[in-house]
């Protein structure tokens, strides 16, 4: 993220254990899209608090570098607090930055092999300027590999009484920040438009039902996304206190019944520099 922007759901400690659940969910997905080979350089765009950037360490092996940026210094503190990665990783660089002046050295301006962002460009008012960025951090043949959102894909079914009011008003509040809620749906356009070229494009499952031992896990997921929205709802003037509280409380309830389903996915995508990419400015 940028100086300028906003992210919705705050940096409380009850954020940060949302954080570190979505991670336990989604991680091995991630890492299987991302491919990484031992030895390569990477650099990891918010990277939040940091679980995914480690696991990408160890996927690097002992001659591998991963750097993650980060700008909120609660995430980062968080993510330091973890320490070095283990099971002989890779060397791990956590900075303090903006997603737009990444805070890299002169030199180290196309030398990664993959750049990657995950749940950045949703909460970013200019994602293709941090897509121009990415694609200028790597080398000419180097990956830049995008995963966000798309917020008009979720249905739970049943479908929960007041879930649905609740999430179309905190979609919509994406919107009154200057943000862009179905952005993942604009992967590809964005690394073309910032130069690379598109390889592939695939959705990553991010679902469960009743009955999987990490379906409670998803529903706290979702229920903290939305309870971290409440005072932005509110102040948007989209729904009020009681509202969000009461579609929360219909998601927990629908979180007890055994037919219970959620479909959702993650937007993902992956685009190389050209060989012969032109300068640009930062």
């Amino acid at each position: 993220m940028t100086s300028a922007d906003v992210y919705i759901h705050g940096t409380d400690p009850d954020e940060q254990r949302r954080l570190a659940l979505l991670n336990d969910l989604l991680n091995e997905g991630s890492l299987r899209a991302l491919a990484l080979r031992p030895g390569e350089r990477v650099l990891d765009v918010g990277c939040g608090t940091g679980q995914l950037t480690r696991a990408m360490a160890r996927a690097v092996g002992p001659d591998g570098l991963v750097v993650g940026v980060e700008r909120s210094p609660e995430q980062l503190a968080g993510a330091r607090r973890e320490g070095p990665p283990d099971d002989g990783g890779g060397r791990l660089d956590l900075r303090e930055g903006d997603a737009i002046r990444l805070p890299l050295e002169d030199d180290e301006w196309g030398r990664f092999d993959v750049a990657h962002a995950r749940f950045l460009l949703e909460h970013v008012r200019d994602p293709p300027a941090v897509v121009r960025v990415m694609v200028r951090a790597v080398r000419p043949g180097g990956r830049v590999l995008l995963e966000d959102d798309d917020h008009d894909v979720m249905r739970f079914w049943p479908e929960p009484p007041r879930v649905r009011r609740l999430w179309d008003a905190y979609v919509r509040t994406f919107e009154k920040l200057g943000c862009d809620p179905y952005v993942g749906r604009r992967l590809v356009a964005l690394l073309h438009e910032a130069g690379a070229s598109p390889r592939r494009n695939h959705w990553s499952f991010f679902g469960c039902c009743a009955g999987h031992p990490d379906f409670a896990g998803f529903v706290a997921n979702f229920v903290g996304i939305l309870a971290g929205a409440r005072d932005r709802i509110v102040e948007a003037g989209l729904l009020d206190r009681s509202a969000v509280d009461g579609g929360i409380e219909d998601l927990k309830e629908w979180g007890r019944r055994p037919d219970a389903s959620l479909w959702y996915a993650v937007s993902w995508a992956e685009g190389v520099r050209p060989e012969a990419a032109p300068h640009t400015g930062r």
